[in-house]
């Protein structure tokens, strides 16, 4: 799955990457044809200024070696088309009498002239155009263009090339100095240009360029791609799938591993007490045995002292029905937390006592009173107790406190047991999960404990919270509120 789904994810960006240099060479080539043939039509402009306007002597000094009479500017009015008009008129007569043969002749004859005589005042005027060129005074940028007319130009050319964003464009000399810009107050100024040579057919160029500038460039050029929204949006959510898929099926495994660990807890949690009760029981039963006072107090304790461990370890069982429940019902009633701690914290004295410890309660709230399941209340002060005996170390301190603030009633249970990891602390009140203890194999237990704590807490609408640092001891503090 995450082979496929990389590789599609890598096929998009190459394909998006493609798609977006194509449009920018696209774009390219139908600006610099533009341009081009703007260019192109700035140096026309100027040639047919020329002609239109006629030529000056001044400006055509030794304009024909064969004939030294002044050249006379309205007698060389050229205007070339396609019939390749000219100023001869041949006349020629054909009689009559003349055969086939003769009139073909006489064609080709015709043509061969006109054809002699085109060529020949074609290269006339292409050498006054070269002389021309070669003696006129080269001038100014403002006085050899026509901004508007280049402006007009520029526009129908991009408008031919399909590109219709705003733009503006300057016109520089060759020093860099520049001549004309566009540019209004609202263009805004980019860095990003396109830049033309003007009249590079000059016998001496002077590097004169236009420079063309497209503000909105980028979004242009982020909208064509437009298309391809549809595309990413469902491989993001293609994405959110994936991960979720994952995160799933890593939980069901995680669910599964702890759901077998619970069995065999339990399976072994409850055999331990039955089969010490079944021994007992045969051991009464068996004739055998003397049933001196002393070996049937000894018996006895042990059927009790074990059918209270098997109680327990139902009563977990059954906390178990109640996380699974979402609708528990809740038997409420106003009780006293700060005498309810008290005896849960009694009545756990001696297992403490038992392992070194002290158990010590400050109960400072002077409002204890709240609407509360008593019997629920007291399973998570007890199992938060268990939990603090569970993973101790030596000289173990247990601290209970209540404390009234801001119409909330807290009740903190701190050890200075092993501690919590960071990493752990993020799952302790997950259901079946239990805390790595290292070396420490005797803890038992079903993982559902601080769930069941939780569970509790949460409805009777309160808030349960961690602060825990290894080798130092973790403190549980719940909140819950009096109105």
């Amino acid at each position: 799955m995450s082979v496929l789904f990389f590789g599609l994810i890598a096929v998009e960006v190459a394909y998006v990457t493609q798609m977006a240099e194509m449009r920018q060479d696209q774009f390219d080539v139908s600006v610099k044809n533009a341009l081009l043939r703007t260019a192109k039509a700035i140096e026309e402009r100027e040639v047919l200024d020329y002609i239109d306007n006629g030529f000056s002597v001044a400006h055509l000094p030794n304009i024909s070696e064969r004939d030294n009479t002044p050249f006379k500017a309205d007698e060389f009015k050229v205007k070339i088309d396609s019939t390749s008009a000219t100023r001869i008129k041949p006349s020629v007569f054909i009689s009559t009498k003349h055969g086939i043969n003769t009139i073909e002749s006489t064609s080709k004859t015709i043509q061969n002239k006109l054809r002699e005589h085109y060529i020949r005042e074609r290269a006339q005027l292409d050498d006054i155009l070269i002389r021309m060129l070669l003696n006129t005074t080269p001038r100014p940028l403002s006085e050899r263009i026509n901004f508007e007319e280049v402006k007009n130009v520029l526009e129908r050319e991009l408008d031919y090339n399909g590109i219709n964003l705003p733009h503006y464009f300057s016109i520089n000399n060759k020093d860099g100095k520049e001549v004309y810009s566009s540019r209004t107050e609202s263009d805004r100024k980019t860095d990003d240009y396109y830049i033309q040579l003007l009249y590079p057919n000059d016998p001496t160029p002077k590097a004169n360029y236009l420079k063309l500038y497209f503000p909105t460039k980028d979004s242009y050029l982020m909208q064509s791609l437009t298309m391809l929204v549809p595309f990413a949006v469902l491989t993001l959510l293609l994405m959110v799938i994936f991960i979720l898929t994952l995160w799933i099926l890593s939980r069901q495994k995680r669910l599964s591993e702890m759901r077998t660990d619970f069995m065999h807890n339990m399976t072994h949690e409850l055999k331990t007490p039955v089969s010490s009760i079944s021994l007992a029981s045969q051991m009464l039963n068996d004739e055998a045995i003397g049933k001196s006072p002393s070996m049937l107090k000894h018996v006895s304790g042990i059927i009790s002292d074990e059918t209270k461990r098997l109680s327990q370890q139902i009563e977990k069982v059954l906390q178990m029905s109640l996380l699974e429940n979402e609708n528990s019902a809740l038997k409420l009633k106003e009780v006293d937390i700060n005498e309810l701690c008290l005896n849960v914290a009694s009545n756990f004295a001696l297992k403490v006592e038992a392992k070194g410890g002290t158990i010590e309660t400050e109960l400072e709230a002077d409002d204890p009173f709240v609407w509360v399941d008593e019997v629920h209340f007291t399973n998570i002060i007890y199992n938060l107790l268990d939990n603090a005996l569970k993973y101790s170390t030596e000289d173990l301190r247990l601290v209970v406190r209540t404390w009234n603030k801001q119409g909330q009633l807290f009740i903190s249970v701190k050890d200075n047991g092993i501690g919590i990891s960071h990493d752990n602390l993020k799952h302790i009140f997950e259901k079946f999960y239990r805390v790595p203890t290292g070396s420490l194999h005797n803890v038992k237990g079903f993982g559902l404990g601080l769930a069941y704590v939780k569970k509790v807490v949460d409805d009777h609408k309160g808030l349960i919270k961690v602060e825990s640092e290894l080798g130092k001891g973790t403190k549980f503090t719940i909140s819950i509120p009096q109105k």
